[in-house]
C-alpha cells in the first residue's frame, strides 16, 4: 500500500526543471586565414562581450554553462576553456579571464567546419544538464577540409542542439548566406555578420545577448 501511494505521489509531484538555462559552446576559428592580429581582436572581443552588464546578467540569472573550442582543419579541435558554470558577477569574470588567456592552438591550417561542429556535439557529454544547448560557431571562411557542414547540422539537429554563427566577412563570398544553408539550425537559429575583424567585438557582444538574454524571462520554477 505504501509503495503504491509512493508512485502515485511520484507521478503528482512536480520535476524540477534543470537550473542551468543555457550549456554553451563558443566555438573560435583559427584556421590559417587568421593571422594574429586577428586572433587577438577575437579574444580579446570575446573576453569583453563576456564581461559586458548585460551578458553577465543573463549568464548568471540563467545559472550558464560555457566551454570554448578553438578549431581549424580537419582533426584538429581543442578544448582551451572547460565547462564553467557562471551563477555570479565573480564567476563571470573567471570565465572571461579563462577565454582572454587561452593559447592559441593552431596558426597555419584549413578549415574544417564539419569536423568543429561534431567536436562541439561531443563536448556536451561532459556539460551540466541544462534547458538548452547551443553551439556559438564564429569563422571568417567557407569550408574546406574535413566532412561537410550540412552532414553534422544534421547531426546536431538529431539531438536537439542549436547552432548559431558569427561570420566575419573578409572578401567577396557572402559567407552568411553560406552559413545559413549549410552550418545553423535549431528553433530560432540565426546568423550574425561582421564586417570585418574590427566588427567583430560588437558584434560577439550583440550575439551573445541575443542568445541568452531573451530567453531569461522564460524561465520558471
Amino acid at each position: 500500500m505504501l509503495r503504491r501511494f509512493a508512485l502515485i505521489w511520484g507521478f503528482l509531484w512536480p520535476v524540477a526543471a534543470p537550473a542551468c538555462d543555457v550549456a554553451l559552446v563558443l566555438a573560435v576559428d583559427v584556421s590559417g586565414s587568421i593571422d594574429p592580429l586577428e586572433f587577438k581582436v577575437q579574444q580579446t572581443g570575446l573576453a569583453a562581450a563576456l564581461r559586458d552588464g548585460a551578458v553577465v546578467d543573463a549568464l548568471v540569472t540563467g545559472e550558464s554553462a560555457v566551454a570554448m573550442l578553438q578549431w581549424t582543419g580537419e582533426g584538429r579541435q581543442a578544448l582551451s576553456v572547460p565547462w564553467m558554470r557562471v551563477r555570479s558577477g565573480a564567476e563571470a569574470e573567471q570565465l572571461a579571464r579563462a577565454v582572454e588567456v587561452a593559447p592559441r592552438r593552431w596558426d597555419m591550417y584549413s578549415t574544417a567546419i564539419g569536423d568543429a561542429m561534431v567536436a562541439s556535439r561531443q563536448l556536451f557529454r561532459d556539460a551540466p544538464d541544462c534547458r538548452r544547448r547551443i553551439v556559438d560557431i564564429s569563422s571568417d571562411g567557407i569550408s574546406n577540409e574535413g566532412g561537410a557542414p550540412s552532414g553534422a547540422r544534421a547531426i546536431l539537429a538529431g539531438a536537439g542542439i542549436t547552432v548559431n554563427a558569427l561570420v566575419i566577412e573578409t572578401d567577396e563570398i557572402d559567407l552568411t548566406a553560406y552559413f545559413r544553408k549549410n552550418v545553423i539550425t535549431g528553433a530560432g537559429a540565426f546568423v550574425v555578420t561582421a564586417n570585418g575583424f574590427e566588427d567583430y567585438p560588437g558584434r560577439i557582444r550583440q550575439k551573445l545577448i541575443r542568445e541568452l538574454a531573451v530567453q531569461v524571462s522564460g524561465l520558471g520554477p
